[in-house]
C-alpha cells in the first residue's frame, strides 16, 4: 500500500509572542526559527519516516524560497514532484507560538490554489486501488473535488484533513472515505461536536472519522464503534504539526499492518504526536525514523 499526498508546500516561519497581536497593535516578539512546512508536506514526511513509499506532490514558484524547499526535501525518505507555477510563488506561513506551545498560523496559497488536477494526473498514473490519497483544505475548491473524484475512479481511499475550513467542504463529503478533523473543526463544518458530529458525517457517506481532542486524546468512530484514546501524557511545547503527524501515523499504522483504523492506529498516532508537540519547530519536531520505528513496533 503506498500513498499519495497532494498539498502544500511551504517555509514556516515562526515567531514567538507573548500574546497574539490585536487590530491596531504592534507586539514585539522573538524569532523561532525556519523550517519546511505546510501540511500536505507535513503529512508527506511523517508518512515516509514511518516506512510508507509516500508521493508528495506540491506545487511552488519559481523563486529562492522553491530552492530552499527542494533542499531540505532532499533529506526525507520520500518521492517529491514539486510542481512549478509559473505566475505564483512560493508559499510561506507564519506561525505565532504562545507560552503554552498553542499556536496561531497565517499561509500565502497562491501555489496551492494555482495547482489543478492537469498537474498530477501524470503523479497519480503509478497509483492503484487501496493506496491511499491525503488532502487537505489548501487547495481550490474545483481542484478539491476533482482530485477526490479522479482517486475514487482509481480505487484509492480518500482521506482528508478539512484545514484550513472552507465553506465548500459541505459538498465533498460523498467523496470521502475518512475524515480527521479537531473539535473546532468539526462544530465549524457539521455544527455539532463530539459524537453527533461525527454521526453526521457519516450519514453523509464516510466511512471513517477520527476527532481529535487535544488533551483529551482522540475518538475513531465508524458504523459499528466508537472508541476513545487517552492523550498522553507530556510537556507541550509547540503544537504546531501535530495534527499532520497524528494523520500521517495513523494511517501509516493501518497501512503498514494492512488493517483498516483501529485502537491501535489511533494508539500509534497519539504516541506520535506527543513526540512532535514536546519540541520547537515544524519538520525537526517530527519524529525520527527510530523513534517512528519504535512507535509502530
Amino acid at each position: 500500500m503506498r500513498a499519495y499526498i497532494i498539498g502544500n508546500v511551504a517555509i514556516d516561519e515562526t515567531i514567538a509572542v507573548s500574546e497574539l497581536p490585536v487590530i491596531g497593535a504592534s507586539i514585539l516578539g522573538n524569532a523561532g526559527g525556519s523550517d519546511l512546512g505546510g501540511k500536505g508536506t507535513n503529512q508527506a514526511v511523517v508518512m515516509a519516516r514511518c516506512g510508507v513509499p509516500t508521493t508528495l506532490a506540491a506545487p511552488v514558484g519559481r523563486d529562492a524560497r522553491a530552492d530552499t524547499i527542494r533542499h531540505y526535501l532532499a533529506d526525507e525518505p520520500l518521492r517529491s514532484e514539486l510542481i512549478e507555477m509559473e505566475n505564483a510563488s512560493s508559499d510561506v506561513s507564519i506561525i505565532f507560538r504562545l507560552p503554552g506551545g498553542e499556536n496561531a498560523i497565517v499561509t500565502t496559497t497562491e501555489s496551492a490554489q494555482s495547482l489543478s488536477l492537469s498537474h498530477v494526473r501524470r503523479i497519480l498514473s503509478t497509483a492503484g486501488r487501496g493506496d491511499f490519497i491525503m488532502l487537505q483544505g489548501n487547495l481550490s475548491d474545483q481542484t478539491t473535488r476533482d482530485i477526490l473524484e479522479h482517486a475514487r475512479e482509481i480505487g484509492m481511499i480518500t482521506a482528508f484533513n478539512p484545514s484550513p475550513v472552507r465553506s465548500f467542504f459541505s459538498d465533498l463529503w460523498g467523496l470521502i472515505d475518512i475524515a480527521f478533523l479537531n473539535k473546532g473543526e468539526a462544530q465549524a463544518l457539521t455544527g455539532a461536536t463530539g459524537r453527533d458530529a461525527a454521526e453526521y458525517l457519516l450519514s453523509r457517506g464516510l466511512r471513517e472519522i477520527v476527532l481529535t481532542l487535544g488533551g483529551d486524546g482522540a475518538t475513531l468512530v465508524n458504523r459499528h464503534d466508537r472508541i476513545e484514546v487517552p492523550a498522553q501524557i507530556c510537556d507541550v511545547v509547540d503544537t504546531t504539526g501535530a495534527g499532520d503527524t497524528f494523520m500521517a501515523a495513523a494511517l501509516a499504522s493501518c497501512a503498514l499492518r494492512g488493517q483498516r483504523l483501529d485502537r491501535l492506529a489511533i494508539e500509534h498516532a497519539v504516541a506520535a504526536a506527543a513526540v512532535t508537540v514536546s519540541r520547537h519547530g515544524t519538520r525537526k519536531a517530527f519524529p525520527t525514523i527510530s523513534e517512528l520505528e519504535a512507535i509502530l513496533r
